[in-house]
């Protein structure tokens, strides 16, 4: 009997582990695939106003009453301007074979234009890329993650179709300056949270609320720059610096909320709405901007009254250019939303919007809500959102460039663990049973930041800081300890957690 119970209690054990890991067993990560870590300039180097540096947009929002929810701004965040020798340090200690970062336009060009280069700007980027290398981590540069020059901002910003020309003078700039070293170059970061909630909310800066007119202008402004940038690339640099360009869309997944029809198609829709937006223009084989939203937005702007859709059209000419202008898909994914017409009314939102054109509710089902409520774990879809590049644009090289799970701040922090390991397995499921060409995994971020409109609040850092130091002391999380662990072994263990120690930086 006593046997029995013993065997008994073993089944449950194992049951119970089954049940609740989010790995069922070891697994080895494929050949070739780079783990690395990722910040933004905004939200890390402070040194908002050093040597030369002149105003972002989000400088100026975040200086603005009531913008940020905890009232803070991204004046000094972590200090990196100051201390990115430790972030190395930090970047080391867990082993990484890249860094990717993003570059502070108005610090490298002062004026906006390519007419003023910042010898400290500039000086900054090419002793950081020159220190990573030293240390045998890859430098991975995004070009523009959302600190958009106030000068520039103040003549229309993204929604000036001359934002074009700026933006490729200042490619060009950093390829001058940073080509010979620097081979993985990213254009944007998520034309859609930079554009839909900076344009169309008052969400982001620059707080242009013109919703479903001047955010949809800036979309398409942002995609020719983007060409731009990559085709200044391809013509007069690849050859010579040997390297590739692309862009980073936000493509986290969105479902029909039921398997009916309705449901179904208005799934379909949300997600060309979500990443297609951006991504149809780019990676598809007619380019343009997708069908349905097309569609949609055509019959929506005629109920309205337009006298055309608010949707800019596309020429051939730019429909011809925009397209295959990216070496990569660079991949950004937090979690998943369902939507549903049933329930939704009209005005629930502004008219005309964004999320009015889509017409819909969401909602996160019954999945646990995350503290940081866009990180709700729900690791299947991120292998959804792989399939759905895949499928739809011939399986590109995919180059996860964001990924990670925010709280509200401790070191034991388990549920980041846990999103990691759930996310991973669904990744390697969407590599090894579907065939998708992921060649990166990064995840976000490195430490704590000024996490834009919730400012230094949300907690996404592998390292805790602490922001009430002047020297902005770094703390490695039990999350960092366990990437550093998964790094090393290059497997993925359902088992493994570490034990907490005392790492300071």
């Amino acid at each position: 009997m006593r046997v029995l119970c013993h065997i008994l209690a073993a089944y449950l054990a194992v049951t119970w582990v089954t049940a609740n890991s989010p790995v069922a067993e070891m697994r080895k990560l494929p050949e070739g695939l780079k783990l690395g870590v990722a910040t933004a300039s905004f939200q890390i180097e402070g040194g908002w106003n050093a040597a030369d540096k002149s105003l972002s947009i989000w400088d100026t929002y975040s200086h603005i009453p009531g913008k940020i929810k905890d009232g803070t701004d991204g004046n000094d965040t972590c200090k990196s301007y100051e201390f990115y020798q430790r972030d190395i340090q930090m970047l080391k200690f867990l082993g990484v074979d890249f860094y990717r970062f993003s570059i502070s336009w108005p610090r490298v060009l002062p004026t906006g234009f390519a007419n003023k280069i910042s010898e400290d700007g500039i000086g900054y980027y090419s002793r950081l890329v020159d220190e990573l290398l030293a240390n045998g981590i890859e430098p991975v540069v995004t070009m523009f993650h959302w600190d958009l020059p106030q000068s520039l901002q103040d003549l229309g910003g993204w929604a000036n179709p001359l934002i074009a020309d700026w933006f490729e003078d200042y490619a060009r700039v950093l390829y001058d300056a940073l080509g010979d070293r620097v081979k993985t170059w990213i254009t944007l970061n998520e034309p859609k949270q930079m554009i839909i909630f900076g344009y169309g909310m008052e969400r982001f800066a620059p707080n242009i609320v013109s919703p479903g007119i001047g955010d949809y202008i800036a979309v398409k402004n942002a995609l020719l720059a983007h060409a731009r940038a990559w085709h200044l690339y391809d013509k007069e640099y690849r050859e010579k610096q040997k390297g590739t360009c692309g862009i980073t869309i936000a493509t986290d997944f969105r479902e029909g909320l039921s398997d009916t029809p309705e449901d179904v198609e208005l799934g379909h829709l949300a997600m060309d709405f979500e990443a297609g937006f951006y991504s149809h223009p780019i990676f598809s084989s007619t380019g343009g901007f997708p069908e349905r939203m097309i569609k949609r937005i055509a019959e929506k702007s005629a109920e309205q009254g337009f006298p055309r859709s608010r949707l800019p059209e596309l020429s051939q000419k730019e429909i011809d250019y925009i397209k295959g202008t990216s070496d990569f898909y660079g991949f950004n994914h937090y979690s998943t939303k369902f939507y549903t017409a049933d329930g939704y009314k009209k005005g629930m939102y502004s008219i005309p919007s964004y999320d009015d054109d889509i017409g819909a509710v969401t909602n996160y089902k019954d999945y646990t809500p995350a503290p940081t409520i866009h990180t709700t774990k729900i690791p299947n879809g991120i292998r959804k959102a792989l399939n759905w590049v895949k499928d739809n644009y011939n399986n590109p090289t995919v180059l996860i460039t964001e990924n990670g799970y925010g709280t509200f701040g401790g070191n034991n922090d388990i549920d980041r663990i846990d999103y990691y390991k759930a996310y991973l397995d669904a990744i390697l499921d969407a590599i090894e049973l579907d065939g998708c060409k992921v060649a990166t995994y990064t995840a976000w971020s490195l430490m704590d930041n000024f996490e834009w409109d919730s400012g230094l609040g949300a907690k996404f850092g592998l390292f805790e800081v602490d922001f009430d130091d002047d020297q902005r002391t770094r703390k490695a999380r039990l999350s960092a300890l366990w990437y550093k662990n998964f790094i090393a072994q290059r497997s993925l263990d359902p088992e493994y957690m570490p034990e907490f120690e005392e790492k300071w930086f």
